[in-house]
């Protein structure tokens, strides 16, 4: 082998690369090429069709990290876009309750509460150490530290997209740490021209760059910030879900800065994505960093000829303009919010002497949030901020109504607002309930009180005081109960607890519901609590599902809303009237008949020997079913699981999706072995955390148990 390939191979393989006075160039299948010299790095990928990006590194420890970042068309020169940038981080290091009984995955918790503190990370050792994967490279440029933290900085690039992808990887020993971080480019001498940023209401706003202004927080819409100048602009925005630890309320709390001085850490002039310490003042657990896990703080960079509006166009296309994808034959639902319009409306009269609609109330601010982000049917869970067991009959009977008047006056042809309560009495711990129409019902029958009956003014009335009159309830009425965000919070322990029960093993019990929650940037998947708990019922021997929940309380226009949400896409093509009742919503979730996606990730079609989700294949002897899935995303996808279980174990089967790039669309086709198995389901995971799963399909027959 040649001392050049040699050189070669040395860079594929992931080796530090230093052959002083002479150039080493590489190109890998994703299309970046690079040039190496003993003190800089030129890098180039493939953009588009006709544009190259082109991206120069020091490895001079006293210059900036970042040289230029320029755009080169077919056949012509690069144009620099930026220069002498350095990429900072900023992280803050603070402690998990360590003596909570939840541990790791506690929500309860108030990390700024104790003792912690931000650190900018230090750049040290610059090298080169590459890793080709697929229609990608990460280029390793300099080792990391701050605050017991150590790790590097990588530079992750796509072919065919203008998308950077920076991470600082940390890793610690110390025990039981939990973390947040911001993240930008700074320059001693920029040399942008203009900041630029759509406001909450979505408005357009550009200010000249004034490199002496000390740095400020913003509230803006699309978690994105610009720097433009006259060759191009370059974007900042996060991963759109991963970016956000769980919290009880969706506040736009400003995600981006701008200006000199960040944080008294960034003494150059930058721009960044950050996040607040204090969160929404209530439980603020931020991420776990377990000791020996690679803590991935990430921040997109996306480099354009255009403008500061092309800039944030383009970004937006990644989230569908934050909102939830039109899709043939579907509807999308979701579920779990405590906007508690019901008491709003009640107080609201009050002070305005009215019982009519009060003022400002005749279109909420959720309603409009709904319709934005692109929601069909939005379930409630209302009078949350009380025990439904300690209020007299007729003072709940009176807000019933309220919230069953209240769901149909604001429902249309665009949106079905469904009444709904997270009742948490009865069963243990905290759990949803939905019926197919308004139903009356109390929460505390006392002896001798009946079962059901008329009340004047309200009709059929029931009476519930423990789990088999909630059963005979939702029997009657055909509803569905299921575990509000199943083993944490308040449901620690649930289902678990009562998973042999009348009550969850019939079929008016439909499961748990999923949530980004606890938070770890060490995972490559989003709400692993939740997905191992649908692994665990399917093996129970139940036909149970979960739907997608977000579990926020006030839903404004001009809140931070997507970034906290996840949908179901139901298989349901027409709206229901609220009228005529709702139970084809009821039966589709019964039926497992959705998915669940953060929004980028869309599995549309997905089957195993022909059964869609909540269906049951009857297996042959010995036969392979084919699993078939329409894929459809924005980021580049990571990888497809297909997840199987016996009725005692979980089996896994990873597909490698890395040859994607952005915006794409691909049908999977996959023989599988499912002897002894009993069910099967499918997730898709992408770059930026995103991701979707399926309900299983049932198996019985001949190789299933």
């Amino acid at each position: 082998m040649n001392k050049l390939a040699i050189i070669f191979s040395r860079l594929a393989l992931g080796f530090a690369v230093a052959t002083p006075g002479i150039i080493n160039t590489f190109a890998a299948d994703s299309g970046v090429a690079l040039e190496k010299s003993e003190m800089h790095l030129r890098l180039t990928w493939p953009i588009s069709a006709e544009e190259s990006g082109v991206a120069v590194f020091s490895l001079d420890p006293m210059k900036p990290l970042i040289e230029s970042l320029g755009i080169s068309a077919k056949g012509q020169a690069s144009t620099v876009v930026m220069k002498a940038l350095n990429p900072v981080t900023l992280l803050t290091v603070g402690s998990r309750d360590s003596k909570n009984p939840q541990g790791w995955g506690a929500f309860f918790d108030n990390t700024p509460r104790r003792p912690h503190e931000t650190y900018l990370v230090a750049l040290e050792q610059r090298r080169v150490q590459t890793t080709n994967h697929g229609a990608r490279t990460t280029v390793s440029l300099a080792e990391a530290s701050a605050g017991g933290f150590r790790g590097d900085v990588r530079f992750t690039f796509y072919r065919n997209s203008p998308l950077l992808h920076v991470e600082t990887v940390m890793t610690t020993h110390e025990d039981w740490r939990a973390i947040i971080y911001d993240a930008g480019l700074a320059s001693a001498s920029p040399n942008w021209e203009s900041m630029a940023w759509n406001d909450t209401s979505g408005k357009f706003q550009s200010v000249k760059l004034n490199a002496g202004a000390v740095a400020e927080p913003l509230a803006v819409a699309g978690r994105t910030i610009v720097a433009s100048g006259s060759a191009g602009s370059i974007a900042v925005f996060p991963a759109p879900h991963q970016f956000f630890y769980p919290q009880d309320e969706a506040y736009n709390l400003k995600f981006v800065w701008h200006g000199r001085d960040y944080g008294q850490r960034v003494g150059d002039y930058g721009f960044g994505i950050r996040q607040s310490d204090t969160g929404d003042k209530r439980f603020v657990p931020w991420f776990n960093a377990p000791p020996g896990t690679e803590q991935r703080l990430g921040v997109f960079y996306l480099l354009t000829r255009g403008d500061a509006r092309q800039a944030l166009d383009a970004v937006a296309r990644y989230t569908h303009g934050d909102r939830y994808k039109k899709l043939p034959g579907h509807l999308t639902f979701t579920s779990h919010y405590h906007v508690e319009h019901s008491k709003n409306l009640l107080d609201q009269q009050k002070q305005q002497q009215t019982n009519g609609v009060p003022r400002g109330l005749e279109t909420p601010g959720f309603v409009k949030t709904f319709k934005e982000r692109g929601a069909d049917i939005v379930h409630l869970a209302e009078f949350h901020y009380e025990d439904g067991s300690r209020i007299p009959q007729t003072n709940r009977l009176q807000k019933l109504e309220v919230m069953h008047n209240e769901t149909r006056r604001l429902s249309d042809r665009e949106l079905l607002l469904l009444p709904g309560e997270e009742p948490n009495v009865q069963l243990g711990g905290h759990w949803i309930s939905l019926f197919p129409k308004p139903v009356n019902w109390t929460l505390n029958r006392q002896e001798g009180k009946p079962f059901v009956e008329e009340i004047e003014g309200y009709g059929k009335v029931y009476h519930v005081s423990s789990p088999a009159d909630v059963l005979r309830l939702f029997k009657a009425e055909r509803g569905l109960m299921w575990t509000a965000h199943p083993r944490i919070k308040s449901s620690f322990g649930f289902p678990d607890q009562y998973k042999d029960t009348e009550f969850f093993r019939s079929d008016r019990f439909l499961g748990g519901a999923w949530k980004a929650m606890p938070a770890d940037l060490s995972r490559p998947t989003l709400g692993w609590r939740v997905l191992d708990l649908l692994d665990d019922m399917c093996n129970w021997g139940v036909k149970k599902h979960v739907l997608g929940e977000v579990d926020t309380f006030r839903m404004e226009p001009d809140f931070e809303t997507y970034g906290h949400m996840n949908i179901n896409y139901l298989r349901l093509t027409k709206l229901p009237r609220y009228d005529d009742g709702w139970q084809p919503v009821l039966d589709a979730l019964r039926g497992g008949e959705f998915f669940t996606t953060t929004g980028e990730v869309l599995i549309p079609g997905f089957t195993v020997g022909g059964r869609q989700s909540g269906q049951t294949l009857e297996l042959a002897r010995n036969a392979t079913p084919v699993l078939e899935a329409n894929l459809e995303w924005t980021f580049p996808l990571t990888f497809a699981e297909i997840i199987s279980g016996d009725g005692q174990k979980v089996f896994r089967q990873r597909i490698d999706l890395s040859d994607s790039e952005s915006f794409g669309t691909r049908k999977v086709r996959l023989p599988l072995d499912l002897k002894g198995r009993t069910w099967v389901r499918f997730e898709v995971w992408d770059i930026a955390v995103n991701g979707a799963f399926t309900q299983p399909v049932w198996l019985a027959g001949g190789n299933a148990k």
